[in-house]
């Protein structure tokens, strides 16, 4: 997909001690060269200063409001300053930087909004230091789901319901039960889980990736898919239900197939995006096949929203090891999905 928007992307500030800010600045300094869309960054131009200086990085960064970012961009990485200082050093996260980290998150989603930028662009948080700081969801999808009801109800008066998918240049893997420990999760994948999660892949494969009728498959969550209940019934008594329902509205989805040969190169040309029943079964192949190039995206939301694929990486931070490969790529994406709705 390619594509470049009337609007600039709002990038998020992300954990400050791990290595958002890196790739950041990274990726800024790589915009020509790579064809990067316009995009800024809502946090703390003083903090960006510093790791710039650290990374030995010669980024002039100026501070902006939102409408005056696409003039900047060229000459200067624009921040939009959210007027909080933020302290922390890479590799030590602070729960003191928590309030930070979380209002760069929602301003990002009110620029989208009011329309001043056309999606957001998320850096990795680091959950435990969010949790410190009395945090109440279980990550960035959830978050971003709740911040979603301050658009327009969805029209059957129902509620806005993020879907996690990564997106690589071969592969699309969605988890259906999503940050639950897998014990959970195994009793969380219901039927109507199943066929709600479907819908919503199916209609932003449409909507925001241009697939006319996207070919859909769903992962077994025994070994050899159950193989016919030797191994398990949820195949069986959960997950073919869902399959049968699906296909009778139109939805061009198969399974439930064994996720141990779903994943090589003549099975993945069969279809669009695979859908698994648990967060690692999703995740592991896409990052294997194309860990710097794959992005997170989130569906069922009234905005675009990528991500990369990758954590804070706290171990790395400030060193200059990053790689901003994912996170170029998120830009990209973004750019495209919002450049096609």
């Amino acid at each position: 997909m390619t594509g470049r928007v009337a609007l600039p992307l709002t990038l998020t500030l992300g954990e400050p001690a791990g290595i958002g800010p890196d790739v950041t600045l990274l990726a800024w300094a790589r915009r020509r060269e790579e064809a990067l869309p316009p995009f800024h960054v809502v946090g703390d131009p003083e903090f960006l200063r510093r790791r710039a200086r650290r990374l030995g990085l010669d980024t002039p960064i100026r501070a902006v409001d939102a409408t005056e970012s696409l003039a900047v961009f060229d000459e200067a990485l624009p921040v939009v300053d959210l007027g909080r200082p933020v302290t922390g050093e890479p590799g030590h996260p602070s729960p003191g930087d928590a309030p930070a980290v979380v209002a760069s998150i929602e301003a990002a989603v009110e620029e989208v909004r009011l329309g001043l930028a056309a999606a957001v662009v998320t850096n990795p948080i680091h959950k435990h230091a969010l949790y410190a700081a009395g945090f109440a969801h279980p990550g960035h999808t959830e978050f971003l789901g709740d911040l979603a009801g301050r658009f327009a109800v969805p029209v059957d008066g129902g509620r806005w319901r993020p879907v996690m998918m990564l997106a690589g240049p071969d592969l699309r893997t969605v988890p259906i039960t999503v940050h639950v420990a897998l014990s959970r999760a195994v009793h969380e994948l219901t039927t109507e889980l199943i066929v709600e999660t479907a819908r919503i892949v199916d209609a932003d494969l449409r909507a925001r990736f241009g697939l006319a009728r996207p070919r859909l498959v769903v992962a077994g969550l025994n070994p050899h898919a159950g193989e016919d209940g030797a191994m398990g019934l949820e195949e069986i008594e959960v997950m073919r239900p869902a399959i049968a329902a699906l296909v009778a509205e139109g939805i061009d989805v198969r399974g439930p197939l064994p996720a141990d040969t779903l994943f090589h190169a003549r099975a993945r040309a069969s279809y669009d995006a695979a859908l698994c029943p648990t967060h690692d079964q999703a995740l592991i192949p896409v990052k294997t096949i194309a860990f710097d190039e794959t992005v997170n995206v989130t569906l069922g939301l009234p905005f675009v929203r990528t991500s990369p694929d990758h954590g804070t990486a706290l171990d790395i931070a400030g060193g200059g090891r990053a790689h901003p490969g994912s996170l170029m790529a998120a830009l990209r994406m973004a750019a495209a999905m919002s450049g096609g709705r």
